[in-house]
């Protein structure tokens, strides 16, 4: 399992990939795990919010 401090740096590497695809719209460009990850955390936020309204 992941320590702490990689699941802290892996947050802040989806966080900063996540703004340069923004700026640049190279999500089609970043690597399939990269893109992946992405997905899953925008899934699971997108969950969130919707646990939230109800």
């Amino acid at each position: 399992m992941a320590s702490e401090r990689q699941r802290a740096a892996a947050r802040k590497n989806i966080k900063k990939a996540g703004a340069a695809a923004k700026k640049k719209r190279t999500i089609a460009h970043l690597p399939k795990k990269t893109r992946t990850a992405l997905a899953k955390q925008a899934n699971k936020v997108k969950r969130q919010k919707a646990a939230k309204k109800s």
